[in-house]
């Protein structure tokens, strides 16, 4: 492990050159890994377990539009794409990528599929920290594992072929076989994660969904709306407010942070966004502290898994998903952004 200091704390850290990627085989070459579910993380992780070398076997409704995607992929029916149950029965570490629904709704048939000594890998602590709600309550005998990739699967697998990987959270919450640890961080590697740094699964569920509804996706749009219907209000154009709002934010500046942290931003624009950005984001922190306080205790108290859960199982859930996406999609702000992604070089060199 690596010792890094974290702003005055110190974390230890797993990147591949402590756990090499010879090293993951090793732990794994006995192992038939099953990925249950080819919708968001599944494919990512199954690819590039599979460019890596690894035994992948995907579990999948026979017939959707995800198995067909992984027969897209080059997973082959009958025997690397199986239904759900039929995979879970040939796995040794069974990954639950299914949605955390979905979860709920096929754990019975996974539970019974289960094998004395098998893992049971989950990349994300939902399910497991909220048992008394979804009823997923594994067997004893059993190691129940982590690895949780900081971003969405488009930029696991994206971050993998370019080389860079994707940051990767782990936990180990059951220890059966004595082997957890070892397996977990061997998939991790597997995956490219580009290293990774210890957790619980209540600690990767909490930061997760507040982080999702808050500053990662939630925050984010609904912050991006209020300042484009201000610019729109008092007689700006679309394409301004959308520039200003942004384009700007995701073309130039955020990139510039994720570069080299916000500070060197700040330090590196216009003497005039200094000061206006370093007088204005106190005011923005303290507005929504509050907001961030009932999100994140909604979160702690399983609140918002009940949301979800209700919401996500209802038989017309994704009738009611598109029309809520419709309504941004067909919003005059995203309008104005097909418009001006439609004006970039490369979009109009196509």
């Amino acid at each position: 492990m690596a010792k890094i200091d974290f702003g005055g704390v110190v974390e230890e850290v797993i990147t591949s050159d402590e756990f090499s990627l010879d090293k993951a085989r090793e732990v794994l070459k006995d192992e038939i890994i099953v990925v249950l579910g080819y919708g968001v993380q599944g494919p990512a992780q199954a690819l590039n377990l599979k460019d890596n070398g690894f035994n992948v076997i995907i579990g999948q409704l026979e017939g959707d539009e995800y198995w067909n995607k992984a027969v897209a992929d080059g997973f082959v029916p009958g025997k690397t794409l199986l239904s759900i149950e039929e995979a879970a029965k040939k796995g040794t570490i069974i990954k639950e990528l299914l949605s955390d629904a979905g979860q709920v709704a096929t754990w019975p048939m996974v539970k019974a599929c289960l094998n004395e000594g098998d893992a049971l890998y989950f990349s994300h602590g939902f399910s497991i920290v909220y048992k008394d709600q979804t009823g997923v309550i594994p067997p004893e005998n059993v190691d129940v594992i982590m690895v949780a990739p900081k971003g969405s699967g488009t930029n696991v697998r994206r971050n993998f072929l370019d080389g860079s990987g994707i940051n990767s959270s782990y936990a180990i919450h059951q220890d059966y076989t004595g082997r957890a640890k070892e397996r977990t961080l061997a998939l991790g590697i597997a995956i490219g994660s580009g290293y990774l740094f210890p957790t619980t699964f209540e600690q990767e569920v909490y930061s997760d969904l507040t982080g999702e509804r808050g500053v990662l996706m939630g925050c984010l749009a609904g912050t991006m709306e209020a300042q484009y219907n201000i610019l729109r209000k008092n007689g700006h154009s679309p394409s301004e407010a959308f520039n200003e709002t942004v384009e700007e934010l995701t073309q130039s500046l955020i990139r510039l942070v994720g570069e080299n942290g916000m500070d060197w931003m700040f330090a590196n624009c216009s003497t005039t966004a200094q000061r206006g950005a370093l007088d204005w984001a106190p005011k923005f922190r303290d507005a929504v502290a509050p907001v961030f306080e009932e999100l994140y205790d909604r979160v702690k108290t399983g609140k918002e898994t009940q949301r979800v859960l209700e919401a996500n199982s209802a038989p017309d859930y994704l009738v009611k998903l598109r029309k809520e996406l419709d309504v941004i999609k067909k919003s005059e702000m995203w309008k104005a952004g097909a418009a001006v992604r439609a004006l970039r070089p490369e979009n109009r060199e196509k």
